[in-house]
């Protein structure tokens, strides 16, 4: 920093952390918010990564050991927060808190416990001249209204904030969050990152331990479906006819240390389906068995069919998890319905979406 007081803002999610300075359009750094440490250290050995150390690309993140400062959504690991915070401040942003400023987006509902706990840290630790505290509903319709004007003559939106931890539905009137017709669903990016490794792990290969390889395919590969039951008849056609078939490529730690998809044309024949409509042949009945035998796969790779679309479905039909919940239709209903009748055709007209679940592919269009 060369100079003035700089505001240093921090968007402390679960799974990734975003900060930057005041001002800027973008973020300077979007990194892991945990520390790992690979499974062949010593369990007394110091050296964990953080931050952007996790991507770096000579990095191996086979088995790694994780250790996350937010569970379920609240900051309940201060030690390795600032671990996370130190490498961030000092290594990206190239920052010296005694000398700037912090805005901070806390979680809603924040317990009062916690909100001290990242007082001391913010000032004891750090040393900030000043923090304020925002949540991110009030700020992501400020950030869209900057972008949109016309945002600005409804003074109020639904904010959707699909997350690492939680799914929220909050409607925001005039830049404040109305807490009171909050609407929370205990659904997000986290759970449907173990549920696609419970899913690679029974038909292919054990994964359970490879939660930031899982984490990557899922982001790559998974998309959502405006047709289920089509795409479920899809999915169970022989390997050529199969649109949704494709490969992910494990690292091996000798030739390539990062996972990739196999074939990116092949992961990406879905997108020229049609939006509606019914399947040319049903059910490949005429397929012989040697036609529909499941072609080899290396010791390094699994394979993915119904699992990319499957996977999102969660979010619309959590039931399927053996979660008693509200779906997110339902829930941003149920949000909309607790706000005063004048402004609800408003806040459905002006629904926002944020939060790393909601870029799924097709996600807008099947909400």
């Amino acid at each position: 920093m060369t100079g003035g007081s700089r505001v240093v803002v921090i968007d402390n999610g679960g799974g990734l952390l975003k900060a930057g300075f005041g001002g800027d359009k973008d973020p300077i750094a979007v990194v892991p918010n945990c520390i790992a440490k690979s499974p062949g250290s010593n369990a007394n050995s110091k050296k964990w990564l953080a931050a952007d150390q996790l991507q770096a690309q000579d990095v191996d993140v086979t088995g790694m050991t994780l250790r996350r400062p937010i569970d379920r959504g609240y900051l309940i690991n201060t030690e390795v927060q600032r671990e996370v915070w130190e490498r961030v401040l000092r290594s990206l942003l190239q920052v010296d808190p005694t000398n700037s400023s912090l805005l901070l987006v806390e979680p809603q509902f924040n317990p009062p416990g916690l909100q001290h706990a990242t007082d001391e840290l913010v000032f004891e630790e750090f040393g900030f001249n000043s923090l304020c505290v925002a949540d991110a509903p009030s700020l992501v319709r400020l950030y869209e209204a900057s972008r949109q004007p016309s945002l600005f003559h409804t003074q109020c939106s639904l904010v959707v904030d699909c997350g690492f931890s939680f799914t929220h539905a909050s409607p925001v009137l005039q830049n404040f969050t109305l807490n009171y017709a909050v609407r929370r669903m205990d659904l997000g990016g986290k759970a449907l990152t173990n549920y696609l490794k419970e899913l690679v792990s029974y038909r292919s290969l054990n994964v359970m331990d490879e939660t930031l390889l899982i984490d990557d395919a899922k982001e790559k590969l998974c998309f959502v479906s405006l047709d289920v039951p089509r795409d479920l008849r899809l999915a169970s056609l022989s390997f050529k006819d199969n649109p949704f078939r494709c490969s992910y490529i494990l690292p091996d730690g000798i030739t390539y240390k990062k996972g990739f998809v196999k074939d990116l044309d092949e992961a990406r024949r879905y997108c020229s389906l049609p939006v509606e409509g019914e399947l040319d042949k049903k059910d490949g009945d005429s397929d012989t068995v040697k036609d529909r035998k499941k072609p080899e796969l290396s010791q390094n790779e699994f394979a993915l069919t119904n699992e990319r679309f499957l996977v999102p479905e969660m979010l619309f039909h959590p039931i399927d998890l053996g979660m008693n919940q509200a779906g997110l239709a339902e829930c941003i209903v149920r949000a909309a319905q607790a706000c005063h009748p004048y402004i609800q055709p408003v806040l459905y007209q002006s629904i926002i979406l944020t939060g790393g679940s909601t870029l799924f592919p097709r996600f807008a269009e099947r909400l």
